[in-house]
C-alpha cells in the first residue's frame, strides 16, 4: 500500500523496499549482523539528537513486549522515540532488519555462565536458560530462526555455551551442533505450547460433554487413545483429569530426559 508517490506505508522508497530483503555490507555479511556486532558505522549525515541502533531496538522490543509483534512498525517505533519514520531508515534499512536485531537483543546471553560439572546437568541448565529467555519475550518465537539469526552475537554466545556443556563428550562437532539444535527446538516448542494454552484460557468440559465426546471417540475407532482419555490424561478440562495442573513442565522435563537418555546410550560408558 502506498501513501504517497514512491513511498510505501512504512515510509520506504521503492528501491529500499525491493532491496531490503538482501541488504548486505561490502563483505557480504547481512547488515543486521554487522550492526549487531558493532561493525556498521553510525550515520554521520543529518540530525542525530541521540538516536542510535540500540535505542531503536530497545524501543521496538518495548512495543513488542507490551502489545505483541504485530504492533511493531517503523512508524510506531519512530513515534515512541519522537522521531520521523524516515529518520529510522538512516539506521535500519527495513522492518525485517529491525526484527532481526530485536530477535537477537531480546535473548541476551550471559557473558559468563558457570555450568554444572556433569554434561547432563550442564545441558539441562543451558536448556533452562534458553527457556527463560523465550518466556521473557515469547514473540521471539514468531520470528524465523535461520542463517542470519545464528550469526548474531547472542546466538553465537548461546551456541558456545551449549557446546561448552557438551565439551567432554566423545562426539563430532557436527553431532554436538545437532544436539543443541534438538534441545533448543524442544525448548521452543514447549514455550510456544505454554503460550498458546495461556492465550486460550481454561477449558472446562462437563461430565455431559465428556459423554458426548465418547460417542464419537470410541474404543473401536481409537483403541489406544481411549484408555488415556478415560484416565484423564488427554482432555485437561475433563472431570477425570485430577492431576495437579503443572502446565507443560512434565512434558518439558520428559523431553529433556529422553534426549539425555538417548545420548547416554549413544556415547561410550564412562564418558
Amino acid at each position: 500500500m502506498y501513501t504517497q508517490e514512491g513511498f510505501d506505508d512504512e515510509g520506504r522508497r521503492d528501491d529500499e523496499r525491493m532491496h531490503s530483503m538482501a541488504d548486505t555490507t561490502e563483505t557480504g555479511l547481512p547488515r543486521a549482523v554487522a550492526i549487531a556486532w558493532g561493525m556498521q558505522e553510525v550515520p554521520q549525515r543529518g540530525p542525530n539528537r541521540g538516536l542510535s541502533h540500540e535505542r531503536i531496538v530497545a524501543a521496538a522490543i518495548e512495543i513488542a513486549d507490551a502489545e505483541g509483534l504485530s504492533a511493531v512498525t517503523m512508524q510506531a517505533v519512530a513515534k515512541s522515540l519522537g522521531f520521523t519514520t524516515m529518520s529510522l531508515y538512516r539506521y535500519v534499512s527495513s522492518k525485517e532488519e529491525l526484527l532481526q536485531l530485536m530477535q537477537d537483543a531480546a535473548v541476551i546471553s550471559p557473558e559468563k555462565l558457570k555450568l554444572p560439572p556433569t554434561w547432563q546437568e550442564a545441558l539441562r541448565a543451558w536448556a533452562g536458560w534458553i527457556r527463560e529467555a523465550y518466556r521473557a519475550h515469547p514473540w521471539v518465537l514468531q520470528l524465523p530462526r535461520g542463517q542470519v539469526a545464528v550469526l548474531m552475537p547472542n546466538s553465537v554466545r548461546a551456541a558456545d555455551l551449549g557446546l561448552q556443556a557438551l565439551r567432554d563428550l566423545p562426539l563430532s562437532h557436527f553431532e554436538k551442533v545437532g544436539i543443541i539444535l534438538v534441545v533448543s527446538q524442544h525448548v521452543a516448542a514447549t514455550v510456544e505450547l505454554e503460550q498458546n494454552l495461556a492465550a486460550e484460557g481454561e477449558v472446562r468440559i462437563t461430565a455431559e460433554g465428556v459423554e458426548v465426546l465418547k460417542e464419537v471417540i470410541t474404543a473401536e475407532r481409537f483403541p489406544h487413545l481411549v484408555p488415556v482419555m478415560e484416565a484423564g490424561g488427554y482432555v485437561a478440562g475433563a472431570p477425570e483429569a485430577d492431576r495437579q495442573d503443572e502446565g507443560v513442565d512434565p512434558e518439558y522435563d520428559l523431553g529433556l530426559d529422553l534426549i539425555i537418555a538417548g545420548l547416554e546410550r549413544r556415547i561410550p560408558l564412562g564418558s
